[in-house]
C-alpha cells in the first residue's frame, strides 16, 4: 500500500530533505583527485549528527557506512574505504538521514578533474533523465509513466539503465511501496495521488551487461565493468505537480 502523506508529515520530509542536501552540497565540495572516500563518509556522518539527525544507511541490513562511495564503474552501494578517487573519475555519492520520525534519501554523481567527452555524457543523461522520471509524478499518471520515460529516453541516448534496482516511496521508512523500476511500460502500474512521496533513482551504463554484486556483498557493478552513473531526487505528488523536495544535479 502506498502511503500518503499529511500536510505535517510533508513539512518534515521537506525540512529533512533541505537539511540532507545541505549535508550533500558540502560533502560534494571536499571531492577532488586524492581524497579517499572514507574521509567523506566520516565528513558526512558529523554533519548528520550535528544536524540532529541518525545516518540512514549505517546498519541499515547491515551496512556499514552513512554514505555510499561508488567510483567509475560501481552502480550503487560502494562501500567508503581507503580508495582516493583521482582525476578521470566519477563519484556517485548516496546519503540519508533519518530525523523526527522519518527519512530522506537521494544521491548525486559528481565528475573529478577532467573527464572524457563519452563519461560527461553519461553523466549528464543520467541527471536529465532524472528530470524526465521527475515529471511524470501528477496525480493521475502511473508508476509505469515515470518507469518508461525514464527507461526511453536513456534508451534513445543510446546508454542502458540498470535494471535489478529500483527507485521506491519513502516516509516513515527508508524504502516503502511502490517500488519504481527505470524501465516499463506506460499507463501500468498503481495511480499517483497527492501525498504520495516517490525516490526516483535513474542508474545508467554504458552497456546492456547484467549486473553483479561483488564479494563484498553490497557493491553493484555491470559484469563487464563499464562505466556507470546514478541521480536519485525525492519528490512529492501534488495537485500543481512534482515538488522535488532534494534532488542530485540540477
Amino acid at each position: 500500500m502506498i502511503e500518503l502523506k499529511s500536510g505535517s508529515e510533508l513539512e518534515i520530509l521537506r525540512e529533512n530533505a533541505n537539511i540532507l542536501g545541505s549535508i550533500l552540497d558540502k560533502v560534494v565540495r571536499r571531492v577532488e583527485p586524492g581524497v579517499t572516500t572514507i574521509s567523506l563518509d566520516e565528513y558526512a556522518e558529523e554533519l548528520i549528527v550535528k544536524a540532529d539527525g541518525k545516518p540512514a544507511f549505517k546498519n541499515y541490513r547491515g551496512y556499514p557506512s552513512s554514505l555510499c562511495t561508488s567510483i567509475n564503474e560501481e552502480i550503487v552501494h560502494g562501500i567508503p574505504g581507503e580508495r582516493a578517487v583521482d582525476s578521470g573519475d566519477i563519484l556517485s555519492l548516496d546519503i540519508g538521514i533519518e530525523r523526527k520520525g522519518f527519512f530522506a534519501d537521494f544521491a548525486t554523481t559528481v565528475t573529478v578533474g577532467e573527464v572524457t567527452g563519452q563519461v560527461q555524457s553519461l553523466v549528464d543523461v543520467t541527471n536529465e533523465a532524472l528530470t524526465v522520471g521527475i515529471e511524470q509524478v501528477r496525480p493521475g499518471n502511473r508508476i509505469g509513466d515515470i518507469s518508461h520515460a525514464i527507461g526511453s529516453f536513456v534508451e534513445e541516448k543510446g546508454f542502458y539503465v540498470v535494471k535489478e534496482f529500483v527507485g521506491h516511496g519513502i516516509g516513515r521508512n527508508m524504502h516503502e511501496d511502490p517500488q519504481i523500476p527505470n524501465y516499463g511500460e506506460p499507463d501500468t502500474g498503481k495511480r499517483i495521488k497527492g501525498g504520495m512521496v516517490f525516490c526516483i533513482e535513474p542508474m545508467v551504463k554504458m552497456d546492456d551487461k547484467s549486473t553483479v554484486v561483488l564479494d563484498d556483498g553490497w557493491t553493484a557493478v555491470p559484469a563487464d565493468g563499464g562505466l556507470s552513473a546514478h541521480f536519485e531526487g525525492m519528490v512529492a505528488a501534488t495537485s500543481e505537480g512534482p515538488e522535488v523536495l532534494v534532488r542530485g544535479g540540477s
